[in-house]
């Protein structure tokens, strides 16, 4: 049955209101969900440790779905207000655990096709990035030290809970990174304006990687020099570069192409 919790003061309360801060998030490995379609996308095995909804939300929506996974507390409109970081919040919150999973385990699948991105600062372009991935079937992103923090509440709410679906892994060594796809025959490829190829003549039907970089700075040239070769995305028109995000789509997309694609003789 619901719990009522009334106070600010409450330790609950407290606690979910420092998870606006990184720090806290990444000591307790956990990250809050909110919104009623992303804590909806939450999958049946993703640790929830509790939900936080409003009265509001308790006398209009059924919560008793929410009960049989866990705790529930109920709050005052007011209170869940100081709780939420959206200028008009649905009532509904979730204080979620996080998956960790080893870098190896991706790379041992077959025709494997992978997302790096290097020091992505905007969370918005960094949840859409991911919201792409999912959409494609990249099995797994993987984002350099320097970038923002994967569970920036802008950055989830971007991803529209795809961050529940394509395993996203934060804090590599790039360096290391590429090694590993090296040593299995794995072509990274650098989205680069200094590239000569596109990425329509590349055979992404096999295992691949595309590296992209920094929103204002592009790819560093240590980072580009791990790639096998660079690519361009052609732009007929007047502008120097694309939004990170929109480039990303463009390569990840090809990929998709290729592979649905049948091989012509």
């Amino acid at each position: 049955m619901a719990k009522r919790i009334e106070s600010p003061q409450n330790k609950l309360v407290k606690r979910i209101h420092g998870y606006k801060l990184r720090k806290n998030r990444e000591k307790d490995q956990i990250f809050v969900a909110e919104g009623l379609r992303f804590v909806a996308e939450i999958p049946g095995d993703w640790p929830v440790e509790c939900y936080v909804v409003s009265d509001a939300f308790a006398q209009t929506e059924n919560i008793s779905s929410l009960e049989k996974r866990a705790e529930v507390y109920v709050v005052p409109d007011n209170l869940f207000e100081t709780l939420s970081e959206t200028e008009n919040p649905q009532g509904i919150l979730a204080v979620c655990g996080r998956k960790e999973t080893e870098i190896e385990v991706f790379l041992e699948k077959k025709n494997a096709f992978f997302l790096l991105a290097e020091e992505m600062n905007d969370p918005g372009n960094l949840g859409t990035v991911i919201r792409t991935a999912d959409a494609c079937g990249v099995d797994a992103v993987f984002l350099s030290k320097g970038s923002v923090d994967l569970y920036h509440p802008k950055t989830l709410r971007a991803t529209m809970g795809s961050v529940f679906h394509v395993p996203v892994i934060q804090n590599v060594s790039l360096e290391e990174t590429a090694q590993l796809l090296r040593a299995r025959g794995i072509p990274l490829y650098a989205a680069h304006l200094k590239g000569r190829q596109y990425p329509y003549s590349l055979n992404l039907r096999r295992a691949c990687a595309f590296l992209i970089g920094n929103e204002a700075r592009g790819l560093s040239e240590e980072a580009a020099a791990l790639c096998d070769s660079y690519v361009k995305i052609p732009m007929p028109g007047q502008a120097e570069s694309l939004n990170v995000s929109v480039a990303a789509g463009v390569l990840l997309y090809e990929v998709v192409r290729q592979r649905l694609i049948p091989r012509q003789n």
